[in-house]
């Protein structure tokens, strides 16, 4: 039989290789690199948000030789299952995944890690890869797959080093076994890989019938929730809760929004205050909505609540854990402001206007929007698990708001399209009701003055920067 260089040489005669190849410089040792890229959730970590992608299967041992990873990723309304087994295992040095099946006609990307004089270390990506259909396919489809290797490549190194600098930032935290509600949302799918890779383990809160030792159920609607099985609970991220702007305000769906909030929390906090050993910490959603219309004033985490539906919910639901004050937990009241992800939330619902040269300002285009980027927002709940002075609200967003107008001119320069077409103020009320003047046309100019103050570091102030990492969009 030949050997693997053999059938390598002989399918290299009827297709031609190309080679992608990126270096970047990380702040950890090659061995601390190497071990990140092998814990729970890494590739989950690495997967752009722009991409429709999911992990289906996994079987082996981690990044070993012979191990397997099935992605199933998504072109329109067609589904292509790409399977990927790793080969050449040297902890510290090098793994190498060599595309089974897929999109490729073949694919060779090894990961090289090296030690640098500086303490830090060198990670090389080395793709060399073959399109399907020679010639006629390379002509049709080179450039674009260039494009999007470089982009996707580019999005992995940022992730990897930006992920391993809070690692070195955070150095000596102890890890901690995390329960977290709304696990499978937006922010879920971020937050749970990133404490994974962070060397936390995660348990999840899951509204079906458990699959793994790592699932609790809980059915908030009818009170149920049994952690005697859980084990040992260090901290609590509760992020479950009905979509803010998944349909227009009637009162079935402010009563909906409220008991989803308010009904699960007291049902959360009551059920941890019960165990013999109630959590250290317990991070809770909440929202900026808590200060209604702030107009051009600063609003920190001193500033009282404001009017409206959203203060009054955002409210109540930070007050209803006070059934866990009294045993020494600390409460961090995780007040976000609008969250950037293409994979879902008030992005995901914009690009396509913009895409089409159709986007603008909403409304007067002058109010401001607190943002922040879904990978600072998951680093945030991290900082905020492992640093005892984050106590209290805590405000989750960029410290350089920007105004809805310049919010809409920064995406249509990320996205190469015109953005001047605005979404008046008199058509959004019309559509959307009360949702409208409170979730999108109020003015909120927010500062994360505890996080500042504690030290985390933002991987994006800038919101042309972020946008332009989460897009995979060249500068």
């Amino acid at each position: 039989m030949p050997d693997e260089k053999t059938r390598q040489g002989g399918a290299n005669l009827l297709m031609k290789l190309e080679r992608f190849e990126l270096k970047t410089r990380l702040p950890a040792t090659a061995a601390q690199a190497f071990a990140w890229h092998e814990r729970a959730g890494a590739l989950e970590r690495l997967m752009p948000p722009w991409e429709r992608a999911e992990l289906v299967e996994r079987s082996g041992e981690g990044l070993k030789t012979g191990a397997r990873v099935t992605l199933r990723t998504k072109l329109g309304l067609l589904s292509l299952d790409w399977v990927a087994e790793h080969r050449d295992y040297e902890p510290g040095r090098l793994f190498r995944d060599v595309a089974l099946s897929g999109p490729f006609a073949q694919w060779d990307h090894r990961h090289m890690f090296s030690d640098t004089e500086d303490g830090g270390c060198e990670l090389t990506d080395r793709v060399e890869y073959a399109l399907p259909g020679g010639l006629p396919g390379r002509l049709v489809a080179g450039g674009y797959v260039r494009r999007k290797l470089a982009a996707m490549f580019a999005y992995r190194h940022a992730v990897t080093r930006a992920d391993l600098r809070f690692a070195r930032d955070h150095a000596g935290a102890k890890p901690l076994r995390v329960l977290v509600s709304g696990a499978s949302g937006l922010v879920g799918r971020a937050l749970v890989p990133f404490l994974t890779t962070q060397g936390h383990e995660v348990l999840r809160l899951v509204r079906r019938p458990v699959r793994t030792p790592e699932e609790v159920f809980w059915d908030p609607e009818r009170g149920l929730l049994d952690l005697s099985a859980a084990g040992r609970i260090d901290a609590v991220v509760h992020l479950a809760g009905a979509g803010i702007a998944d349909g227009r305000w009637t009162q079935a769906r402010k009563r909906v929004i409220r008991e989803s909030r308010v009904g699960g929390t007291l049902l959360l906090a009551r059920k941890l205050a019960a165990l013999a050993e109630p959590p250290r910490v317990v991070i809770g959603g909440s929202a900026i909505g808590f200060y209604g219309e702030g107009g051009d004033a600063w609003l920190d985490e001193s500033a009282p609540g404001g009017t409206g539906f959203l203060a009054e919910v955002t409210g109540a639901w930070e007050a209803a854990w006070s059934a866990l004050q009294t045993y020494g937990t600390r409460l961090v009241y995780l007040r976000t402001g609008v969250v950037l992800s293409p994979a879902g939330g008030a992005l995901a619902k914009m690009l396509p206007l913009f895409r089409a040269g159709l986007g603008g300002a909403v409304g007067s285009g002058g109010q401001w929007w607190s943002w922040i980027g879904i990978d600072d927002l998951a680093g945030a709940i991290g900082h905020a698990l492992i640093t005892e002075r984050v106590r209290g609200p805590m405000n989750a967003v960029s410290p350089v708001p920007v105004r809805s107008a310049e919010f809409a001119q920064a995406l249509g320069r990320v996205l190469h399209r015109p953005a001047c077409l605005p979404a008046p103020a008199w058509a959004l009320r019309l559509a959307l009701g009360e949702m409208a003047d409170e979730a999108m046309l109020a003015s909120q100019r927010v500062r994360p003055g505890l996080l500042e103050d504690s030290g985390y570091r933002f991987r994006h102030e800038n919101v042309d920067a972020a946008l332009h990492e989460m897009l995979g969009c060249a500068p």
